[in-house]
Parts: structure tokens; sequence; C-alpha cells
């Protein structure tokens, strides 16, 4: 049988048929350092990036609190003077045109009474025409007379008497002129009397609400002490919204600005428009920021038959904007101008400068310091984000 260990001339002592000492004790060492860098070294960040992109940024301001879309027209309608509803001719949701009944009171007395000025107007007319005639034939007869006095062959008490007579009635036929003209403002009157008990479409629109039923009494406000209106008008054919802008944004709006409309009843389609008033005024209300109100209305009318007054709707006007320009997220971008860009292959984050240009609630330009594709996180308010950190992406940010 072989010894496993063999003795050496030398030093008569015993060596390992294996490694040398000194390669153990380096791997030894090695594995040590290893496992305090291993598990002594921080956790990587996880990040969530979006790519830097090329696009359009557009500098935009926006309402503060929840706009409303408007009809370009709405009637709140009520009678000038209190009776009982005789005629309703109309229910919520009818399309009228400009024009028509929309309700009517008793007026049984008001209409006879237009009756009986319309046949006082008949009759003056009637006593007109016979005074005025008679005072033509009279006229008549006093130029003849005058005539033949001239030729000496009438004499001078008839001829004087017949002028007499025919200037007599001729004043009589003009006092039954203005006879007539009194009896034909009799007549009106008692027609504006008339029409006070009748509600007419002011313009072509959608019955919306109606305050009241046949044979119930109405009565108009008292001063200071408004009701609710009998019938509510809605023209149907033209809408915008009108949406409050905060003071210090306010400033750079005007007059035909594009806009962009989105509703709640919608999701997220957007709607087309263009600034069409900015209020003369700040809104001061307690406990509320300053705000202006912007109006902006829609610019295909074809899109009107898809919206109702009173719903829900925010703007945004476009007050500037740059097509094909290298743009980044903007919750990307710190208050200080950094982004901090992830090399997927490294494994690590650079805190990176840059110069922005236009910006918005999505994107910002850069104008210097990212290029196309580069990764930049989104999420920079993970903890331990900093430059040269280690980083290992958590997933891709919508």
């Amino acid at each position: 049988m072989v010894n496993a260990v063999v003795t050496d001339r030398k030093t008569g002592g015993a060596s390992s048929r294996g490694l040398p000492k000194w390669i153990l004790l380096l791997l030894i060492v090695s594995a040590a350092v290893w496992g305090f860098w291993h598990y002594t070294r921080p956790d990587p960040v996880g990040v969530s990036v979006k790519p830097v992109t090329r696009g359009t940024v557009e500098r935009t301001v926006a309402n503060t609190r929840a706009g409303t879309v408007k009809a370009c027209r709405r009637a709140k309608l009520s009678p000038s003077i209190g009776g009982q509803i005789a005629l309703l001719p109309v229910k919520e949701g009818d399309r009228v045109k400009e024009g028509a009944l929309l309700l009517e009171l008793w007026n049984n007395d008001l209409a006879a009474q237009v009756m009986l000025a319309e046949r006082e107007v008949t009759a003056s007319r009637s006593r007109t025409l016979s005074a005025c005639s008679r005072a033509e034939v009279a006229a008549k007869n006093a130029d003849r007379l005058l005539t033949l006095l001239k030729s000496s062959v009438g004499t001078q008490e008839r001829t004087e008497n017949a002028v007499a007579e025919a200037e007599a009635l001729n004043a009589e036929c003009e006092g039954a002129r203005s006879e007539v003209q009194v009896r034909e403002a009799q007549l009106a009157v008692a027609r504006a009397n008339l029409q006070r008990t009748r509600l007419l479409a002011p313009f072509d629109g959608v019955i919306g609400e109606i305050n009241g039923e046949r044979y119930e009494y109405v009565t108009p406000s008292p001063l200071g002490v408004p009701t609710p209106p009998v019938v509510d008008i809605i023209a149907s054919g033209c809408f915008y919204v009108i949406a409050p802008i905060d003071e210090v944004d306010v400033a750079g709006i005007r007059v035909g600005m594009p806009a962009r409309i989105t509703m709640d009843a919608y999701g997220s389609r957007i709607f087309q428009g263009k600034v069409r008033r900015v209020s003369d005024y700040v809104l001061d209300v307690e406990k509320q920021a300053r705000t202006v109100d912007v109006e902006v209305s829609f610019i295909h009318p074809e899109e009107f038959s898809l919206l109702l007054a009173g719903y829900s709707a925010d703007i945004e006007v476009i007050l500037d904007g740059r097509s094909d320009v290298v743009r980044v997220p903007t919750e990307a971008v710190t208050a200080d101008q950094h982004v901090y860009v992830f090399n997927p292959v490294q494994g690590k984050i650079e805190r990176r400068q840059i110069r922005s240009g236009l910006s918005n609630w999505d994107h910002t330009e850069v104008i210097d310091g990212l290029k196309p594709e580069e990764q930049v996180v989104v999420n920079i308010d993970a903890p331990d984000l900093k430059d040269g950190a280690p980083a290992v992406q958590i997933e891709d940010a919508p």
C-alpha cells in the first residue's frame, strides 16, 4: 500500500498534493471580499422609464374648476301678468319654431275688448267716409257758386253759405279721421293686453322644462322674489363652453385662439374649439381662487347633435406650439431642470441637466441635453434616486 504522505527530504515536512497554500488563501480572501461587497452594496433603485421622443409640444392653459356646456340662446319665460293657464300646447322635449304658441292664459275678456275695439274702428271709418264724402260734395258746390258769382249770376249770400258749409263739413271730415286714429290706438292697446296673456317661442329650440299645468294659476315674480319660469326653451343649434381660468394664467388668452374641449360624457374624446370671449372682470368668490370666465365655441356644427346644455366640460387653450422637437414627459423634469437618464446596459442612473423650452402637463421641449430614444426616469420621487445609483426597470410607464 502506497502512503499518501511523502516526506520532504530537505525539510522533513509534508505537502499536500492539492493547490498551493497561497492560492487557497487568495481564494478565501477574494470570497470574503466579494461576500462583504455583495451583502453591503445598496439595493438597485426600481425605476419606471419613458423614452425621449420627437413630436409636438404646446404651451397651454386649462381651467381650474369644471366648466359647463351652455346653449348660445336660452330663455326662461313667464307671462307678464297673472292668470289661469288655458292653453299649454307644448310638452317637455318638444321642438318648436320661432313664434310658436307655448302658453296662453284665460283671456276671453281681453279678446272681447279687442273685438269691441276692432268694431269701433270699423264704425269710425264708416263715419269718416260719410263725413268726408259730404265735405267733398259741399266743396264742389261752393266752387260752382263762386264761379257763378264771378259771372254775376249767383247771389253773394248763397255763395257765402255754401263756402261756410263746405268748410264745416271738411272740419267734420278731419275730426272723423282723427277719431279713427284714436280708435286704432285703442285697438292696439287692447291687442297688447291680449298679447300679454300669450307666450311665444322667441327662437327655434327645444322645450327644456315646464312649470305648470292647464287650469293652474300663475303669477309674475314679485320684486326681489324670483319664481321658477313657466317655460324654459333652449336653442339646439348652437353651444359653447364657459369655464373659469386662474387670474395668473388668463393674461395670455386672446379671442380666436385654438382650444380643446373634453367632457366627462365622452371620455377621452377631444372636441376642437376656439376662444370666443374672455370675461371683462375677475370673479372674487369667497374661499376660492380668483378666476376669469373664458368662453370657447365649438368649431364643427355637426357635433351639436351630441351635446346637451349643462354637460360638465374642461377646456385647454393653446397659447403656443412647436412641432418635431425633442421632448420628454413633464413628470420626468425636476424643478431645477434636471432629468435622470437610465442606462439599461450598465444598470445605472445618470443625473443630467437640460435646457427646456415650451412645456405643458404632458410634455416638455428639450432644447439641449438629451437625444431621442434615451430613457428617462418618470418616478423621480423614488427613494435613493441619485447620480450613479444602480437601478433596475420595474415596469414600462404607460
